[in-house]
């Protein structure tokens, strides 16, 4: 007999939402109406660092189509510090599917007028059991069943968006303005030493390696840097720091890899002249903490996952090659055969050698850090 680890296993959670589905089951076979007058916004996801961040489109457009309404924002735990200043007057709340103490944190949430779905409709499911009266989501996720529960599924963009832009669709209206540094303040966060003069910080992590650039190139860019007179600073997430080893054998240059927890993380780049990293939760977290950015994109689109209109004011330069032959994935967040979408997706398993990082020089790279500490003076 195979026991349940409740702490890893979905099974709880999705009892709990079949549970309140069947409490609702009545309200849920009448006819149902969009609210006309919305207090209460819940935007429920739970997506990695980098999208989280991008949703910042959307949260901006929900302010500004509702400018009264209460806006509970369900995110993974992790993420939730990042919201302790509140940008556009949300509230985070963690959420773990897999953690029911999350999930009765939310029921306990005054009831939703409008949820929000922007990735996976199956959280469509605990939108309802959590009592919203209208749900909003992008049509297409599969299988089917997913879908069942939305009122009002929308098409994605005909037209290559970016994810900022294409999240903030789920929103009637005008696109908000562009982001600025004063919409998101900072999270407070633990003290620790930044560096002292004018720096860059180089961040050669990221979730697959098949984004990783060669070590060579990146000491190549820091040695490049340090020559324009800043100060270099190695990041990369916990278990990273070998990645940064490997690109400074000799310790030339300070390193905080593994060393700083997320709000830590924002206040050094926060204060970095600029940012260089892959395509990468970083790469967006500095965005939204003001930090001029040159992303490194391989397997990743450029145009999903760059600016868009909604950071179109922000110092940045994307390093790709584009089109690139192997990049040629359709699937965004279980849609399948987008006919816009090109990325690809496939496992390291699958991939020998990641040609589209390995294309990108380190004149390019250096080309871009020019032109964006250029933009930034």
């Amino acid at each position: 007999m195979t026991l349940i680890n409740s702490r890893n296993s979905r099974v709880p959670g999705r009892l709990l939402v079949a549970l309140l589905l069947l409490w609702r089951l009545p309200a849920l076979l009448w006819p149902r109406r969009r609210p006309a007058t919305v207090r209460r916004v819940l935007v429920l996801h739970h997506l990695l660092l980098g999208d989280t961040v991008m949703l910042a489109g959307l949260l901006a457009k929900l302010r500004q189509r509702y400018p009264d309404a209460v806006i509970d924002l369900a995110t993974p735990a992790a993420t939730v510090p990042l919201f302790t200043g509140r940008p556009y007057d949300v509230h985070a709340h963690p959420f773990n599917p897999r953690a029911v103490a999350t999930l009765w944190a939310l029921l306990r949430l005054p009831r939703p007028d409008l949820a929000v779905i922007p990735a996976e409709n199956r959280y469509s499911l605990l939108a309802r059991a959590l009592g919203a009266r209208w749900v909003v989501a992008f049509e297409g996720d599969s299988p089917a069943w997913k879908n069942w529960l939305v009122d009002d599924l929308r098409p994605y963009p005909a037209e290559p968006t970016a994810w900022p832009d294409m999240a903030a669709s789920l929103v009637d209206g005008p696109p908000p303005p562009p982001f600025r540094a004063a919409d998101w303040p900072a999270p407070p966060c633990r003290p620790f030493d930044l560096p002292q003069a004018s720096y860059c910080v180089l961040h050669v992590g990221a979730s697959s390696p098949l984004r990783h650039w060669t070590p060579a190139n990146w000491l190549a860019v820091a040695d490049w840097l340090h020559g324009q007179g800043y100060q270099v600073a190695w990041s990369g997430g916990k278990g990273e720091e070998e990645l940064v080893r490997q690109c400074d054998p000799e310790g030339r240059y300070p390193s905080y890899a593994g060393q700083l927890d997320l709000a830590q993380l924002w206040h050094l780049l926060a204060h970095a002249a600029l940012l260089v990293s892959p395509d990468t939760g970083v790469a967006h977290l500095g965005k939204a903490a003001g930090a001029p950015c040159v992303t490194l994109f391989g397997p990743g689109s450029a145009l999903i996952y760059g600016p868009g209109q909604f950071w179109a004011d922000h110092p940045y330069r994307a390093v790709t090659i584009d089109p690139f032959p192997c990049r040629d994935g359709r699937m965004l967040f279980e849609r399948t055969f987008v006919p816009w979408v090109r990325h690809c997706a496939r496992p390291p398993s699958q991939c020998a050698s990641p040609r589209c990082m390995l294309a990108l020089t380190v004149d390019m790279v250096q080309t871009a850090c020019r032109d964006v500490l250029a933009i930034a003076r």
